[in-house]
């Protein structure tokens, strides 16, 4: 009985991400390597961002996994300044409270978890970032860095709204 439910957990998990594909960004530089593991999810002609009275898929002030599948996991080679709070070195989960005119970004100590499995009490720090509104749509959900003269800014781009989430060391 237990093969069948690992082999069943097994073939859900290959299944969902034929949808939404496994990804990884990477920075590396000013000796910081950062790494997000996440998964892409596709817009597919849906409302991505928006009230939940509209059935947006990723509502306004909601806790959002930041990708699809498994929750969003991101690991700093050393301490560093995400978003003004300080951070360890080390692995964690990534959430976003997407808002209309600015997000929060949540860092939460518990990582292997399913991306609807958020435990708040977890959180390490809530922080506003801002937002970008870019006119050309994203399809896939996408994170990438950019450089800037403090250190890399960590870019969430999906649709047409860009948060951006800086890392200082």
């Amino acid at each position: 009985m237990g093969v069948l439910l690992i082999a069943a957990f097994i073939g859900y998990r290959s299944y969902t991400k034929t949808f939404s594909p496994e990804a990884v960004a990477l920075y590396e530089g000013d000796s910081l390597r950062v790494r997000v593991q996440y998964c892409r999810p596709a817009k597919k002609g849906r409302l991505i961002f928006g009230r939940a009275q509209d059935n947006a898929l990723v509502p306004y002030d909601k806790v959002w996994r930041t990708g699809a599948n498994e929750a969003t996991l991101i690991t700093f080679s050393r301490d560093v300044r995400l978003a003004g709070h300080p951070v360890k070195a080390g692995t964690y989960s990534l959430w976003t409270i997407p808002g209309p005119a600015r997000w929060e970004v949540v860092l939460n100590q518990e990582t292997g978890q399913w991306g609807t499995e958020y435990n708040d009490g977890m959180d390490l720090f809530r922080a506003e970032v801002p937002i970008r509104i870019d006119p050309a749509v994203t399809e896939n959900f996408r994170i990438y860095f950019e450089d800037t003269p403090t250190g890399p800014n960590l870019i969430l781009d999906w649709d047409q709204t860009e948060a951006i989430v800086p890392i200082e060391l």
